[in-house]
């Protein structure tokens, strides 16, 4: 028994993509950490699985390396819908995709017969507690202290696109500083279901520079959703403007469309890396029967 799959990036956050029905299994929580693991594993930062859907065109389930399940990522959906056309799932460049954090509209766009490049509708931006979730009274989460654990505390703005996250703006980027602050503000009480965390410095009114924590991922290159929570943030903060915000991060750079109504649209470059078949050593030694 073999288990086909694929791998893409977008901007070095990469992911397995593959099929529900090709899996005589459910994922569980051991299969997906071992898939994703960089030794033991394909590697990756996270899995997508194609499911139906009664909502949409195509539905998606995400999976964190740690086994957790993500709402929506911006990235993973860039390489879901290249995915999708390539192989001739999707007929045309537009369609949509369900995920847990709701329903987005995908438009591939290709050449040589490849998608390249996708523009993703992500929903609205919301800076409401309740809605991220955040804990504490109903109100908009912006420039909030923050009191971490190690005794240090922040300026937060947190955002919802879809999945939490938690901006803090600074002075400077600092990699170590992004790899000891992210899993304490990610796991932080405020927030009941953890948090992605970006430290962002802006440039100009049309640029933000990120450094970013994954939540369940950890320290990331890149990522869709984060770009599109910084960039809502810094306009939210009258730091940016409304309009295209380019968002760069050490994987590459993504254009945030901030529109008046927080609506946001995601566009990027999605690249293949290669497709190949869980061995059945492996998927014997790591996967569940699935319940009947």
């Amino acid at each position: 028994m073999t288990i086909p799959f694929a791998k893409g990036h977008g901007l070095g956050n990469d992911y397995i993509v593959l099929r529900r029905q090709d899996l005589p299994f459910d994922l569980s929580e051991a299969s997906i950490v071992r898939m994703c693991d960089r030794n033991w594993g394909i590697g990756s930062d996270g899995i997508l699985m194609l499911v139906d859907s009664a909502r949409a065109d195509f539905g998606l389930r995400i999976f964190n390396p740690d086994g957790s399940e993500a709402e929506k990522s911006g990235n993973g959906l860039r390489i879901f819908a290249k995915w999708l056309r390539d192989l001739g799932y999707a007929r045309q460049d537009r369609f949509t995709v369900e995920t847990r954090g709701g329903v987005v509209d995908c438009v591939c766009h290709g050449k040589a017969g490849r998608v390249a490049f996708v523009t993703v509708e992500m929903g609205r931006a919301t800076f409401r507690a309740p809605e991220i979730p955040m804990n504490g009274p109903d109100r908009d989460v912006v420039g909030v202290r923050l009191q971490l654990a190690d005794g240090t505390a922040v300026s937060a703005t947190a955002v919802s696109v879809g999945n939490p996250h938690c901006v803090v703006f600074v002075d400077r980027l600092d990699t170590d500083a992004c790899k000891r602050g992210g899993p304490l503000i990610e796991r932080h009480p405020a927030f009941p279901q953890r948090t992605n965390v970006q430290f962002a410095r802006v440039a100009d009114k049309h640029t933000v520079d990120i450094l970013i924590w994954e939540r369940g991922a950890g320290y990331t290159l890149a990522s869709g959703s984060s770009s599109c929570a910084a960039a809502s943030a810094a306009v939210r903060n009258a730091r940016c403007e409304h309009g295209r915000v380019t968002v760069r991060m050490p994987g590459g750079d993504l254009v945030i469309d901030v529109r008046p109504d927080w609506s946001l649209r995601l566009e990027g470059p999605v690249e293949e890396v290669y497709s190949g078949a869980l061995s059945t050593e492996f998927t014997e030694a790591w996967l569940t029967p699935a319940t009947p």
